[in-house]
Formats: C-alpha cells, structure tokens, sequence
C-alpha cells in the first residue's frame, strides 16, 4: 500500500453509529465495507436511501457512492478489509446490562485469522474486550486483534463530531492493530488517547455518565430555583465562566434521553453493582432525570387545574433537535402521562413524526406549530427546534384557548411570549405573567 493510499475498511453494521463512521472514513480517503443482517436496509442503502436522519449524512453517502460498499455478506468485508469496525446495537436488558448477543454474534461469525482485527465502536461494558479474546481463544481464532475505540458522535452534529473530534481513544495491547487504528485517525490531527482495553471501554462510559450527572445537577438547581425566585439560566451563565464547570450540559430542561445517556448510565451502574460497589451518585442522576420529565404536569395543573378534557399540544417529539431519534425521548413520558390524566394532546414535530407515530398512542399529529397550537388550553415546548424561535407568537396565542405556554427547555424569550399575551413557564426561572398589548391596553 503506497502512503497516499487509504487502508479499506470493514464496518458491521449500518445503524447511527456504523453509518457515520463509514461515511467519515470514505470522506478521508478509505474504501469501506458495510456489512448489515437487515436485506432491506442494505438495499435501500444502494439505492441512496438513508434510514436515519442526521444533517449531512445523505450528502456525504452520495458523494462517496464509489467507495461505499453495501453488503449482506461478511465475507466481502473480510476480503477487502483487514480492521471490521464492530457498529451493532447493545441496548440495556430487563437487569440494566448491556445486551451483547448482536456483539457475539459477530465474533462467532469471524474465521480463525491472524491479518484482521475486531475494532470496537459498539459501547460496551469495561471487560467486553477481555471476554472477546478469551471467546476468540476458545474457538481457536488466537490469531484474531482486538482494539476498543469508543465513538463520541452527538446526534444532530456527528458528521463534524467525526471529522473534528476532540480526542481518538485506542485501547489495545499494543500490536499492529492498534497502530493501523491510529493510522487511519491521523489525518484528522485530534489528541490521541492510546491505552489498555478495559481503560477505553471505561472512558466512553465514565464520560457520557458525567455528562448526565451535570445535566442532573443543573436541573436539581432549577428545582431549587423556582422555589427561591432564582433564574437558572443566570445561575448557570455565572457558573459556566468558571473554566473548571463550563457552560456546556448545563442548560435546565425537562431531563435528557436518546440512545447513550440513559443507557449508558445505567450500564454504569450495573457494571458497578455486579462488580461489588454501590455507585449512589448515578442513583440519584437516574432518579432525576425520571422525576423532571414530571415536572411539567405539576406546571398544567397549576394552571389548568384538572386536564380532563384539555388540549394540550406539544411542540417537538425527538429527544433533541437535528434528529428523529425517539429514544427515551422526553414526550413519551409526558404525551402518556397527559393522556392518563384525562388530556388530549396534538403534536408537531418537524422531523420525528414518523419515528413518533411508531411509539406515541393516542396523539394527534400535525403538520405546524400552529396546527398543534389551535384551540390549545395550554402549549409546551418540549424539544428546542430551532424553527420554533421563529414563532409569530402573536398569531400562535390568538389561535389558543387558553394563555399558558411552558418552555420545557428555556429556548424562548420570557418577555416575548409575554408581549403576546401568554404565561410563560419555564424550568427553574420565574413566571411571566401575559401582558396585553398597547392596543388592548389602552381598550
């Protein structure tokens, strides 16, 4: 291989993760190998269609067509491709471990081989990788490399996460593997963490773990906050220019979801337990998160007294912006605890409505922020669309029934939603109360 040319790759398994991941390496130059179980996703994939939605994805499958390789076949990915970067599911069990029987089954599928190497993208449990090679000794693969190097991509921006990561993280045992991983990383220039296996399973945990723990934490102060007076967002704008907190994951909102953060908490916490130590902390942070996707109940009622019968709509379903990822999203708790109260709940997403209809009973889907605004005893702000600062909240309080609007993730402007004649509510900041306007005031 000449130095201009770029390593192929292999990469199992063509969900978030895997897609990204190969569409990234195409970007740099590499031939990748996609290797799925699901036919129709492969098939859909040749023929240009992207099954998640994630901003620039689609554009860069297109413009690497010629290097991206689609496949239901192993075995060409083991041709072509000495380092199979492993991309498949590890959801959390009924127990709270991470369920690894799609990881399994991709070592038992590997042949006995000493030119090609497992690379470990899947988040998995401290102890995986030794559990891997001891499998692959089993079975007589002695030859077979293993290297852990744990992604960092943030749905909504994992394209840029990718290309312009804030650190690359080996765990290895110091072989050609390892080396090869961070061959092909090195044009991206990111500080690089080379270490023992056990040690880069335990960074893509400990990391997403601290990430919900700040988010926990700036939420049980605005708890704190709406008790005392106090503006949570001031209260962490005063706390984020300290250089040893940072501004970042402490935006108060109505707890945090998708497909890392509870799961990988939890699989902490698990990890911890079976291992014989009792991590409290995390209890606390799970708990948290639970408690504040309620909170916006106790804020209808106060209002509204009983919902029965209330509309109420809610604006934005995917657990943040910039994706349709319903995982462990917000709105499934609060659209399933308004209907139980006796709610009717409209809902308007920009993008997840698909994804939600799969996963939502019960709910009115429609096709603007308006639509989901008319007739409505009450308008929450569940995931902070960008569109949705656009509002013309005027015309949106016009069509209501009601003057309530609860911002879930204090993106609104207090005093403009009051300007227009509604209550805002936001989370850990004090209430604004609606003012009419100059015109209905001097009526």
């Amino acid at each position: 291989m000449s130095t201009n040319e770029r390593e192929p790759i292999g990469v199992i398994g063509t969900g978030y993760v895997g897609l990204v991941t190969a569409a990234g390496f195409a970007e740099l130059g590499s031939d990748v190998y996609c290797i799925d179980i699901d036919a129709d996703k492969i098939e859909g994939l040749k023929q240009g269609r992207i099954p998640i939605w994630e901003p620039g994805l689609d554009e860069l499958v297109e413009r690497h067509r010629d290097r991206l390789h689609f496949s239901t076949d192993l075995s060409e990915a083991l041709e072509h491709a000495r380092l199979l970067f492993v991309a498949v599911g590890t959801p959390p069990t009924y127990s709270g471990d991470a369920d690894l029987s799609a990881v399994h089954a991709v070592v038992d599928a590997m042949p006995a081989s000493d030119r090609h190497a497992l690379v470990m993208k899947s988040t998995v449990p401290c102890g995986t990788g030794e559990a891997i090679k001891r499998a692959f000794r089993e079975q007589g693969k002695e030859g077979f490399r293993y290297v852990s190097c744990p992604e960092f991509l943030k749905e909504g921006s994992a394209i840029k996460d990718f290309l312009e990561p804030d650190r690359v993280v080996i765990g290895d045992d110091g072989d050609w593997a390892g080396d090869a991983v961070a061959e092909l990383y090195a044009p991206l220039e990111a500080p690089l963490v080379r270490t023992d296996i056990k040690s880069a399973e335990m960074v893509k945990l400990a990391s997403n773990a601290f990430l919900a723990t700040k988010i926990s934490f700036i939420n049980e102060i605005a708890n704190v906050c709406e008790e005392t007076g106090a503006d949570v967002v001031e209260v962490a704008r005063g706390m984020g220019l300290d250089d040893r907190i940072g501004p970042k994951f402490l935006q108060a909102g109505i707890g945090y979801g998708g497909s890392c953060f509870p799961k990988d908490v939890s699989a902490l916490k698990q990890l911890a337990g079976n291992s014989g130590y009792h991590f409290q902390l995390l209890n606390a942070v799970i708990e948290v998160n639970e408690l504040q996707k309620r909170r916006v109940m106790s804020k209808l009622h106060k209002y509204l007294g009983t919902l029965v019968g209330k509309q109420i709509a809610l604006l934005g379903l995917a657990f943040k912006p910039n994706t349709d990822d319903m995982r462990e999203a917000s709105s499934l708790v609060l659209s399933a605890r308004l209907q139980a109260a006796g709610a009717k709940v409209r809902a308007y997403d920009p993008v997840a409505e698909e994804e939600a209809r799969k996963l939502l009973q019960g709910v009115d889907f429609v096709a603007s922020a308006e639509a989901a605004a008319e007739g409505a005893d009450a308008v929450v702000l569940v995931t902070e669309w960008p569109e949705f600062r656009e509002l013309d909240l005027r015309v949106l309080a016009e069509s209501m029934r009601g003057t309530l609007l609860v911002d879930g993730r204090n993106f609104l402007d207090p005093d403009a939603v009051a300007a227009a004649g509604l209550a805002y509510e936001g989370v850990g900041r004090p209430t604004v109360a609606g003012r009419p306007s100059i015109a209905e005031a001097a009526v």
